[in-house]
C-alpha cells in the first residue's frame, strides 16, 4: 500500500491565535459550529460539567507588543538549521549526544521543538537582565507592513504601527523585553518533559516581570520557589548595595516532579537502608563490611539517583562523603585539624570552616568526619543515606567571582566574558532534578557555563546527562553605530585580541577547553565529552505559493546541490520528522544514488534519481530484511512530476513482501 502527498515543509499562515485555536478544534470539537467559529458558551457547558471552580476577579499581564509576540511564538522558522560536519566526524565528536548550535534562539528552539517535544528534563537559561548596560536591545527580522501585522496579530493598525517604530528604532522598555522573552519561554514549555523543570536567573530589572510572564506561559500553579543568589556583587547606584540575584523555577506539571522526586528518593532511601542493614549484621569487621558494600554498590549504582554518591558504610549505615564542614561563601572558622594517620595539620579549605572548632571536635569524636589518605586532603562530613531530606535552598551563598576565576583559568588567564556563571552553582542545581541521562537546555549559553557543569557532574556522578546550548554568533567587539570607535559587547577586547570574535567563539572554545581539562586530569574516563555542532542558515531554496508551484521554477529544474545544502535539507528534514539531530543516519546506497534512512524514513534529496534507481529500491524493499522505511520524503525541487507518479506507481504495485504501507511525501 502507499499514499502520495505534497507539502512545505512549514505552514507560512500562521497567526497570533491560529496554533492555540487548532488545540481547542482538536479536544474540545463541541465548541465550535459548522462554520469554524468558536462558541464560548459550549465551552462554559464542559466547564461545568467538569464542576470546575470560576474565578469571578483575576489579572493579566499586558504590555505593547503581546499580541505580536504571541505571533512571533507561531510563526514557523525562517531558516534552516546545517551541521559541521567535519567536527561532527571527527573521533571525538562522533558518538557524542551533546550539541551546540550556533543561531537565533528562537528560530533553534522552533527547529528543536518538532525533535525534542517533551523531552527536556532540565532548562536553565541566564537570559539578557535588561540593565540599561548589558547591550540588550530589541530588534528581530521580520518586515511586516502595518496592515499584515494588523491582519495577522488581531490588533488595530494604530497599535502595528507602534509595535513595529519600537522594533525598527530598537528598545530596551519593559515591554520590547517582554516580547523577546515570551515566544521563547512558550516553546521552551513545550520541549519540557511532564516532570520538567525550568531555572532562570534575573535580577532586579525585570524579576517582576519575569515572575508575572512566567505564571502566565507555565501557570501560577507550576511556581516552584525562587531561588536568591548572594553573589557579592554590588551593581546598583544608589545607596542600597545590592548583593544578589534570583533564579525563578518553574515546573511544567508541579505535581508530576514532586512525585518524580519524592518516589525516587523514598525508593532509593529503603533500598539502602535495607541493604546495609542486611550486611550490618552480616559482616562484623568494618573492612568486610565495606568490601561486601562496593561490591553491592557497583553492580546497582545506576538505579540509585539521587543517591549514587552513597558509596560508603559503617555501623550507621550507608553515607557519602561530603563538603559540609566547608564555608562556601565568606570567611570562616579557621584551626587545624591533625590527620589521624601522618599527624599533620589537614590542608585547610579556602574559605575555612563552617563550625567552630568545638563542633568540630565534637564531630571527630562521633566519628563524622572523614580523612583523606593523608593531609593533602581535605576532611568531609559523613551525610548517611537515613538521613537524607534533600531541598533546594533558596538562599545560595557563592561567591560570584568564582565563575570568572574558572573561565580565565581556562584561558590561560585571558578574561574572554564578563560575569559567567560559576559552574558550582549550576551542578548544584542540576543535581537536584537531573537523572544521569536527562538532557539539559540552556537556550542562553554565554560563555557555555551549563555544559562545563553537565560535564562536571557526569564526571561526579558517572552520569550520561546530554547537553543542548544554543548560542547567537553576537560580536564580541564592534564598531558603535553612533560613534567611530570599538565597543565591548558581552566579550571584552580581551577576547577579540585573542581571537574570538564572537561569542559562539567563545562558547564552543569553553566546552572544548573544559572537556580537555576533564580527560587530562582523569586519565581513563569514558563520560562523553565531546559535541556535535550545528548552526542556522539562510533558507535558500526557492519560494512556494499556495498552490504548491514553485517561483523561478526553471532556475530549479533537476537543481544540483552543494554537500553544504544537503546536509542542511537532511538535518533540518530529520528534526522536523520528530528525529533527534543525534539520530543514527545510515547511507543507503541505490545504484550509484545516496539516500538517507533515519529511523523510519527514507530521505530522497540529491538530483538526478531515475529508473534504474528506483528499481533498486524496489529490489531492496524486497530483498532487505532489515530494510522497511513507512516513510518517503522525496525534494519536490529535484523530482519532476513524472518521477513523482512514476515513484508512487511502483511502490503502490511493487510485490509487498513485507505487507508494509509506505506513505510517499514530495516536500518543498
Amino acid at each position: 500500500m502507499t499514499n502520495l502527498s505534497t507539502e512545505t515543509l512549514f505552514d507560512e499562515t500562521e497567526t497570533a491565535n491560529s496554533k492555540q485555536i487548532a488545540i481547542l478544534k482538536k479536544h474540545f470539537p463541541q465548541c465550535f459550529d459548522k462554520g469554524g467559529h468558536f462558541q464560548p458558551e459550549k465551552m462554559m457547558e464542559v466547564v461545568k460539567a467538569n464542576e470546575v471552580e470560576m474565578v469571578k476577579e483575576s489579572y493579566s499581564l499586558n504590555w505593547l507588543g503581546k499580541a505580536y509576540a504571541r505571533l512571533l511564538t507561531n510563526l514557523p522558522p525562517q531558516k534552516l538549521l546545517k551541521p559541521d560536519t567535519a567536527h561532527n566526524e571527527s573521533l571525538e565528536n562522533s558518538d557524542s549526544g551533546n550539541i551546540l548550535i550556533k543561531g537565533d534562539n528562537l528560530e533553534v528552539l522552533k527547529h528543536l521543538v518538532n525533535g525534542y517535544r517533551e523531552k527536556i528534563k532540565m532548562i536553565y537559561i541566564d537570559p539578557p537582565y535588561n540593565t540599561g548596560s548589558d547591550g540588550f536591545v530589541y530588534q528581530d527580522n521580520f518586515k511586516f507592513t502595518v496592515d499584515d501585522l494588523s491582519r495577522l496579530a488581531g490588533i488595530d493598525k494604530a497599535e502595528a504601527e507602534r509595535i513595529l517604530s519600537f522594533n525598527a528604532k530598537g528598545s530596551n522598555s519593559h515591554s520590547a523585553w517582554l516580547t523577546f522573552m515570551y515566544p521563547r519561554l512558550y516553546i521552551a514549555r513545550e520541549l519540557m518533559r511532564e516532570d520538567g523543570v525550568i531555572f532562570i536567573s534575573i535580577d532586579d530589572n525585570e524579576q517582576a516581570q519575569l515572575k508575572l510572564l512566567c505564571d502566565e506561559i507555565f501557570g501560577e500553579e507550576n511556581f516552584v520557589g525562587e531561588i536568591v543568589w548572594k553573589n557579592v556583587t554590588d551593581n546598583n547606584p544608589t545607596n542600597v548595595a545590592i548583593e544578589h540575584e534570583y533564579i525563578l523555577v518553574y515546573a511544567k506539571e508541579l505535581p508530576k516532579l514532586e512525585n518524580f522526586w519524592k518516589s525516587k528518593l523514598s525508593d532509593v532511601k529503603d533500598i539502602l537502608i535495607n541493604v546495609g542493614n542486611n550486611l550490618i549484621s552480616t559482616y562484623a569487621d568494618k573492612d568486610e563490611l565495606q568490601k561486601a558494600y562496593s561490591k553491592w554498590f557497583k553492580e546497582n549504582k545506576s538505579q540509585l539517583w539521587p543517591l549514587e554518591n552513597y558509596k560508603f558504610i559503617d555501623e550507621q549505615g550507608a553515607y557519602s562523603g561530603e563538603r559540609g564542614v566547608h564555608n562556601p561563601g565568606k570567611e570562616g572558622y579557621r584551626y587545624d585539624i591533625i590527620h589521624p594517620v601522618t599527624g599533620k595539620p589537614c590542608k585547610e579549605p579556602l574559605l575555612g570552616y563552617r563550625f567552630p572548632e568545638s563542633t568540630m571536635n565534637k564531630m571527630i569524636k562521633e566519628g563524622r568526619i572523614i580523612f583523606g589518605k593523608d593531609e593533602d586532603k581535605l576532611v568531609e562530613i559523613k551525610v548517611y543515606a537515613k538521613d537524607y531530606e534533600q531541598k533546594l535552598s533558596s538562599v545560595m551563598i557563592l561567591d560570584g567571582r568564582s565563575g570568572t576565576n574558572e573561565i580565565k583559568e581556562l584561558f590561560d588567564d585571558v578574561k574572554v566574558f564578563n560575569n559567567p556563571k560559576a559552574v558550582r552553582m549550576l551542578t548544584d542545581i542540576f543535581s537536584f532534578v537531573c537523572r544521569e541521562d536527562d538532557f539539559v537546555l540552556d537556550f542562553f549559553s554565554g560563555s557555555g557555563s551549563s555544559a562545563d557543569a553537565v560535564m562536571q557532574l557526569n564526571l561526579e556522578d558517572n552520569g550520561n546527562r546530554k547537553f543542548i546550548c544554543v548560542q547567537i554568533d553576537e560580536l564580541t567587539y564592534e564598531l558603535d553605530s553612533n560613534a567611530d570607535k570599538k565597543k565591548a559587547k558581552e566579550g571584552s577586547k580581551e577576547s577579540f585580541k585573542a581571537g574570538y570574535e564572537t561569542i559562539f567563539d567563545i562558547t564552543k572554545a569553553r566546552i572544548i577547553k573544559a572537556a580537555q581539562k576533564i580527560a587530562k586530569e582523569n586519565v581513563g574516563y569514558q563520560g562523553d565529552l565531546g559535541l556535535k555542532v550545528f548552526e542556522t542558515i539562510d533558507d535558500f531554496r526557492p519560494s512556494v505559493d499556495d498552490e504548491l508551484q514553485v517561483s523561478n521554477e526553471s532556475l530549479f529544474d533537476d537543481m544540483v546541490l552543494s554537500d553544504e545544502q544537503y546536509q542542511a535539507l537532511l538535518a533540518t528534514w530529520m528534526l522536523y520528522d520528530n528525529n533527534e539531530l543525534t539520530a543514527d543516519i545510515i547511507s543507503i546506497d541505490l545504484q550509484g544514488y545516496n539516500a538517507e534512512l533515519v529511523n523510519k524514513n527514507l530521505y530522497l534529496i540529491a538530483s538526478e534519481f531515475g529508473t534504474q534507481n528506483l528499481k533498486c529500491l524496489l529490489d531492496k524493499l524486497d530483498k532487505d530484511k532489515s530494510f522497511a522505511p513507512d516513510r518517503i520524503i522525496v525534494n519536490g525541487y529535484n523530482f519532476d512530476t513524472a518521477m513523482q507518479m512514476e515513484l508512487n506507481e511502483a511502490i503502490r504495485s511493487y510485490q509487498n513482501k513485507k505487507k508494509i504501507t509506505i506513505n510517499i511525501i514530495v516536500r518543498y
